[in-house]
């Protein structure tokens, strides 16, 4: 399937090898990335664009240690290190990606009390983003999902964009995990084969 819309999940600093939250082989997505923006017809990129202090950081609550999991306005929440907060380096796209071939930046994280893993809604489905308002003015009506990381954003995207009725396909040569638990993100994958989302290798 060729996609109307290539959907670039939180390629930033942060997420590279020596960010803040490094995903394991991070870099080797950007060449994907940069090979697949020459043939598609719209790109999106999508940021994690946080406030400082936001309530998904372990840093704001004493006691918690970086991946315990703890309630956040009445969610299951991972506790993070502060990472991609907005207006710093580590929240910039990162090192070689191609810029000039984005439409739309598309920010999530925004508010304090609530995380974002999916591009289209904060997590628990509030407040929409308006990547979905977007891909709807543009006619786009299939994706393709490549990004960080398969197990948290990549995964939760998918998710929304079939929910919404998208036609998605993710190819795994542009996604890495997180894998805060061994095999994270061969489960996410199966999450996304059984929501229908071609997931190619």
């Amino acid at each position: 399937m060729t996609a109307d819309a290539l959907l670039l999940v939180d390629l930033q600093q942060d997420f590279m090898p020596g960010g803040a939250l490094a995903v394991p082989g991070g870099d080797q997505v950007v060449p994907v990335a940069n090979a697949k923006m020459k043939a598609a017809k719209h790109v999106v990129a999508t940021r994690d664009w946080h406030p400082p202090g936001h309530g998904s950081f372990a840093s704001a609550h004493p006691g918690l240690s970086i991946g315990d999991t703890f309630q956040l306005s009445g969610l299951d929440q991972v506790a993070w290190p502060d990472h991609c907060v907005q207006g710093t380096a580590g929240a910039e796209f990162c090192a070689g990606l191609d810029r000039s071939r984005i439409d739309k930046i598309v920010d999530k994280g925004t508010d304090p009390k609530v995380d974002s893993y999916s591009a289209f809604f904060d997590n628990g489905g509030q407040n929409p983003t308006g990547l979905d308002a977007h891909l709807k003015a543009i006619g786009a009506r299939s994706l393709e999902v490549i990004g960080l990381a398969t197990d948290y954003c990549v995964l939760f995207t998918v998710l929304d964009a079939r929910r919404l009725g998208y036609a998605v396909r993710v190819d795994l040569a542009g996604c890495r995990g997180v894998e805060l638990n061994p095999g994270d993100a061969e489960r996410a994958v199966e999450q996304m084969r059984r929501a229908a989302a071609t997931v190619v290798q």
